[in-house]
Parts: structure tokens; sequence; C-alpha cells
């Protein structure tokens, strides 16, 4: 695949001018859940596994709205190549439509039902008290999430990546002043814990929906269309179905089979330590991956622009063996820069910070481990499926080799190890990081083959 890597003059620069703002979006984004596991980390171990365990249904909606946008993107970045505004702004009212009756929905169920969802994840009941407030109150700030998501997805998949960029950034500066005043009572606001850190989070997300609304309703880049929003035909419908849906069935279940195996740790008779470890790892891990994630998101612009351009097959295929090689570098790369940090920052430093120790500190440092050497496959995935397979419209496929690796392989050998044969913390480890080892030759099988090249654009007259 290396020999692919010798391209025209200025492709790399283009990559990193459209990766990097991503990359930081992604950071952005992360730091904010970071700055929520920090700061309810500094109460006490019972209140960061509290926390974890609110936030994995509370994950499953993140996904949701990550497969929407991953939809949206396969449509939008070959139109835009088209340069047809006009049908991306119906693509976009359907996500818009899609997304904010899903985020309310669930909205609904978590604010009404907090003790059921939390007794599904774990059956400590110290950690259901500590943890109801919470999923109440965050649920909610899902619904503004999806709406100012779905476009910054849009101007995303236009080559505008900076917009999202400093919309998160205001989002997650806020969300860090709130947190410290909020959890730990600052400037006479009384100390409300981890429902502080719920409350900091709805106010972010109000606020990041009023940017993203002042930007829409004055930018003249991608001029709002209210007409093609509010009415996008049942052609575009149709059109969303069929190549979206298998990515939102495809996150959302993916995200069920996270919580699922999260679920399983909180039912381990040392569930407090586990949970403790895997919301440290949960953040690593975020963080880990960032520049993964903005390659895979380049990937996805630049590979539909030129398939909606109307390039060849032969051209697509060693782009994305190109892009697909340069994710990998950057995989290695990272899980060298853990394998340094890990004896020198996290567990001298980081560690400690959250309390772990004893069981837990071992945990955690099992865990780092085993993703250290899992890294590279899972930046490689991570390209292939959310970006390489999904741009090319082969949604179902991408969806096929995602699930089948997580619910046929990771879920499976997770529960088996962690509650049937109660195996050894290392093996636990290897069973939640399972499914990417089996992704990559199947991905490659799939890449080689070519059927995940199709032009998914409609005519102007559609």
């Amino acid at each position: 695949m290396f020999n692919h890597l010798k391209r025209e003059r200025g492709f790399y620069k283009r990559m990193w001018l459209l990766a990097l703002p991503l990359i930081l979006q992604n950071l952005i984004t992360t730091s904010l859940g970071f700055v929520d596991t920090f700061m309810v980390g500094l109460l006490g171990q019972s209140e960061l596994s509290a926390v974890t365990a609110a936030n994995s249904p509370i994950f499953l909606v993140q996904v949701i709205i990550f497969g929407l946008i991953s939809g949206l993107t396969v449509l939008v970045s070959q139109y835009w190549g088209k340069g047809d505004t006009n049908a991306i702004n119906r693509c976009m009212g359907v996500a818009l439509y899609a997304g904010v009756a899903i985020a309310s929905a669930v909205a609904l169920v978590l604010f009404l039902f907090p003790h059921a969802v939390m007794g599904m994840v774990t059956n400590n009941a110290l950690l259901i008290e500590l943890g109801m407030p919470y999923l109440r109150i965050v649920g909610v700030s899902y619904i503004f999430n999806a709406a100012s998501s779905v476009y910054v997805g849009m101007q995303r998949s236009t080559e505008n990546p900076v917009m999202g960029m400093i919309v998160f950034a205001a989002s997650m500066l806020l969300n860090t002043l709130l947190n410290y005043i909020l959890i730990f009572g600052k400037f006479g606001a009384p100390a409300l814990g981890v429902t502080g850190a719920a409350i900091a989070t709805l106010t972010s997300r109000i606020v990041e929906f009023l940017l993203t609304l002042g930007y829409a309703l004055f930018s003249r880049r991608v001029p709002l269309d209210l007409r093609a929003i509010l009415r996008p035909g049942t052609a575009f419908v149709g059109d969303f179905i069929k190549y979206s849906t298998p990515v939102l069935i495809n996150e959302t279940l993916w995200g069920l089979g996270v919580t699922v195996m999260t679920a399983i740790i909180g039912h381990m008779l040392i569930s407090e330590e586990m949970l403790a470890a895997y919301a440290i790892m949960g953040n690593i891990d975020k963080f880990s991956t960032v520049a993964c994630f903005g390659v895979a998101g380049a990937t996805a612009v630049i590979v539909g622009k030129r398939i909606g351009e109307g390039a060849g097959k032969d051209e697509i295929y060693s782009l994305g063996c190109c892009l697909l090689t340069v994710s990998l570098l950057v995989g290695a790369v990272v899980s060298l820069c853990l394998a340094v940090a890990l004896p020198t920052v996290f567990i001298p430093y980081l560690y400690p910070l959250f309390h772990l120790e004893g069981l837990a500190l071992r945990i955690a440092v099992t865990m780092c481990i085993v993703y250290i050497c899992i890294l590279p496959f899972k930046a490689f995935d991570i390209t292939n499926i959310t970006g390489l397979l999904r741009a090319g419209g082969d949604a179902r496929m991408a969806s096929v080799i995602d699930l089948v690796s997580q619910w046929g392989v990771a879920v499976p050998l997770t529960l088996l190890m962690a509650l049937v044969v109660d195996a050894p913390v290392t093996l636990v480890c290897v069973a939640l990081q399972s499914e990417n080892f089996s992704k990559m030759p199947w991905g490659i099988f799939r890449l080689r083959s070519r059927k995940w090249i199709n032009n998914v654009t409609r005519g102007r007259d559609a």
C-alpha cells in the first residue's frame, strides 16, 4: 500500500488543511467530556463510576448522532463535488428531522425512567442513586446537540471544518467554567456535585446551538434554503434512508454493543474498580483517536468529492489506499507516544489524580497496555469504515464488518471472560478490544474488490 503514497503536489497540504481542523474539533469535543470526568473524579471514585455508568446510555445517543452525520456526509460530500447546494439543503433537512426526533425520544425516556435505565447498566445501588440526576439532565442537552451537529457536519462535508472547531471550542470553554462553578460551589453558587456537571453540560449545549444558528442565518457559503430544509421531498428522504440508514443502524447497534460491554463490567464483582479504570481508559482512547478520526473525516470529504466529480474507480482506489496508509502510520505514531506516556505520565500523575490505587490502578495499567497494542489496527479500521467505505456509498458492507466484529466477537468474548469463567483482568481487557483484530483483514478484502465505489447523487432536476 505504501506505493500509493506518492501523490500530486499539494495533495497532503490539502488533506491536512481538512484534517487538522477536524482533529482540533474532535480534541475540543473530547476535552469537554474529559473535563466532566476530571472534575467529577475529584469528588471520589464512586462519583466517577456513577457518571461512567450514566454516560453509557448517553453514549448511545452520541453514536446515533454520529451515525446521522456520517450518513449525511455520504450525500453532502458528493453533492458538493457537483456544486448542488439545493440538494445539500434537502439532505440536511432530512437529517435534522431524524436527529432531533431521535434525541427528543431518548431524552424523554431518560428523564422519566432514570432509575430503570441506570439499573440496566449496574446493580450497584450507590452508583444508581448518584447517576440518576446526571442522566435526566444530560439527556435533554443532546436535543440541542443533534441540531447543531447536523449543521456542523454539513459545513465539514463542504470543506469548511473550521466553523465546527470554533463553535465546539466556545462550548468546551463554557462547560469547563460552569463545571468548576457548579460542581464545587465557587463564586457563591451551591456545590451541586454530579448534578452540577450535568447542568453545565446542558447549558453549554444550548449556547453551542445558538452559536450554530447565528452562523447559519448569516452565512452565504452554503445559503440556507428553508423551503428545501423543511420540505426535502420524498426522493431525498428515500436517498437518505437508503444510504444513511445502514450507517445509523451501524452506529446505534455499535453504541449498544459498547453499552452492553459496559453493563457486563458493571456486573462484575470488582465493578467499581473496573468502571473507574474503564472511564479513564475511555478518555485516553478519545484523545488518542482524535487524529485518526480527523484523517477519517478528511478521507470522507476528499473521496466523496472526487466520486461526485466523476473520477474513475482506479483513481479512487489508489486515493483510498493512500489515505488508509496515512491513517495506519498515524495510529502507530500515537501508539508509540502512549507507550512513552504510560510510565512517565499516566502511572505517576494521571491515575493518582483520579484516586486510582490498588486494584483499580493495576486494571487501568493493563487496559492501557492492551490498547497500545491494538491502536494501529483501530486507526486503520476507523478510516476504512467511517471514511472510505461510507464515502463510497458502501455503508451496508461497512456496517456488516463493524457489527459482526463487535457482536460476533467482542461482546460474547467479554461476557465469557468477565462473567462466565471469571478470567484474569488481562483477558477481560483483551476481550474488550478484540473487535479491532477481526475488522482489518475483512476491510482490506473489501477495499481491493472496488465494489465500495459508487456515485449516489441525483441530477439537479430530481
